[in-house]
């Protein structure tokens, strides 16, 4: 079709597919249960949770728990609601997300995937690979690449987690683009055409580790820890954080690449290696979390505990079938796929946790670890208690032998210490004996120094 104006109507209408199938499928998406329980439409909220998580069942415990943790989230972050964009920045567990969100913004534009991405034709000139032809087929077999390794990853997400991946992604796009730039300096300076093939492998491996996190998981990590209340906030300020880093690509990749060549390639080498430092520390694993322990994970100062008991109130002890629908668990008993809530137990199929991903074993665990600390907590408080309340005692008791003494000198303890004592036994003077004279030859007066 070269020549006629079907030569780029086809790619238009190729680009055009998958909004039109993403406009026809979304009307079959189930609504987001926050999205109900924010509009006061509970019922159905917990029939979305039961159909996907309790295995049809609304009133399953997994789903009465899920319902009422994301109940107690939406109260507390509308206790905490601002006005505009202040809030992604008013408190420390927002801008902990804000400072992650822009760096994947900037991350996802600035790994070296732009020059490939609207500059491959410079690329590939660079490695000694000029004709048109061979340039559209490594650029079509490429986007078939990215596109199967982005759904592959995408599938595995869950197993893997979150950090995981991007620590995987960011170690092997450094060590891939500094293959790239040493072939691409080779190819260069000598000519070989060996290098410059080499080069196009490099750049499938490259882009085979960026697709393992960054296609999958920009968006899906963005929108994952940020609170109800800011998400759509927050995820705007994402997508204007690379809308930005892409007139950096657009403007100044295509005059470096022409005035230094492979030298260009050495800065990436250097933004890659500082993207590794910043995801080891501060990018924080979310696998097995729901939304609102994800967003408490984030904010600390204890909401993951108190979202945690909230939405386990209602489940009390229950008796549930096992996966093979023969025995009972009870309350007391305890498995790797179950929950402990203050002697309350249940307990999910093996089809529900596959299907949720939820890491029972290391909920488990931070269940126990935080019953301890809670234990230690609340034994140091009962010290203390009882010392405040010995302490109280013995003051009032000093208080009500003082009262004693004013009130009836001679029958007091303080009247039969002082008149033992053989200093004041002799001592009377009348203007401060509270006693009648009569009274004063019968018993020695109270001194009162």
């Amino acid at each position: 079709m070269t020549g006629t104006t079907w030569s780029w109507r086809i790619p238009s209408l190729l680009q055009a597919l998958p909004s039109v199938l993403q406009l026809t499928l979304v009307w079959f998406v189930p609504e987001s249960p926050r999205f109900l329980v924010s509009k006061g439409r509970d019922r159905e909220a917990k029939e979305i949770l039961g159909k996907y998580h309790g295995d049809g069942n609304m009133n399953h415990p997994l789903a009465d728990y899920e319902f009422n943790e994301i109940k107690e989230a939406l109260l507390m972050e509308k206790e905490l609601e601002q006005p505009s964009y202040i809030r992604l920045f008013a408190t420390k567990g927002n801008r902990r997300r804000m400072r992650i969100i822009v760096a994947l913004g900037f991350f996802s534009q600035w790994s070296g995937n732009g020059l490939v991405s609207y500059y491959i034709n410079l690329v590939l000139e660079t490695a000694g690979i000029e004709q048109t032809s061979l340039k559209t087929l490594i650029n079509a077999i490429l986007q078939l690449f990215n596109f199967f390794m982005a759904i592959g990853s995408a599938a595995i997400v869950d197993r893997v987690g979150r950090r995981t991946l991007f620590l995987i992604s960011n170690c092997g796009m450094l060590v891939a683009f500094g293959l790239w730039t040493m072939l691409s300096a080779l190819r260069e300076q000598t000519g070989s055409k060996v290098a410059g093939q080499a080069t196009v492998g490099i750049i499938f491996l490259y882009y085979g580790f960026y697709d393992i996190a960054y296609s999958p998981l920009l968006v899906a990590y963005t929108v994952e820890i940020l609170p109800f209340n800011v998400r759509a906030k927050g995820f705007a300020v994402m997508n204007f954080t690379v809308s930005f880093a892409l007139i950096f690509n657009q403007y100044v990749n295509p005059v470096a690449l022409k005035k230094l060549g492979w030298k260009y390639y050495l800065f990436y080498c250097g933004w890659l290696a500082f993207e590794l430092v910043f995801v080891y520390f501060y990018l924080w694993e979310t696998k097995g979390r729901t939304l609102e322990q994800t967003a408490a994970l984030f904010d600390g100062d204890g909401s993951d505990d108190a979202l945690q008991e909230y939405g386990a109130e209602r489940i009390r002890h229950r008796s549930l079938t096992s996966d093979s629908g023969e025995h009972m668990i009870s309350h007391r008993e305890i498995s790797p796929r179950s929950e402990k809530y203050n002697g309350e137990h249940f307990e999910m199929s093996t089809v529900t946790q596959q299907r949720t991903r939820y890491d029972w074993n290391r909920a488990h665990e931070e269940r126990a670890r935080r019953e301890s600390q809670l234990y230690r907590r609340d034994s140091q408080m009962v010290v203390e208690q009882n010392r405040q309340r010995r302490e109280h005692q013995r003051r009032e008791s000093r208080i009500q032998e003082l009262v004693d003494s004013i009130m009836d000198p001679y029958t007091s303890p303080a009247r039969i210490n002082l008149t033992r004592s053989p200093s004041y036994a002799n001592h009377t003077p009348d203007r401060l004996s509270p006693v009648s004279s009569t009274t004063k030859k019968a018993n020695p007066p109270l001194y009162f120094p």
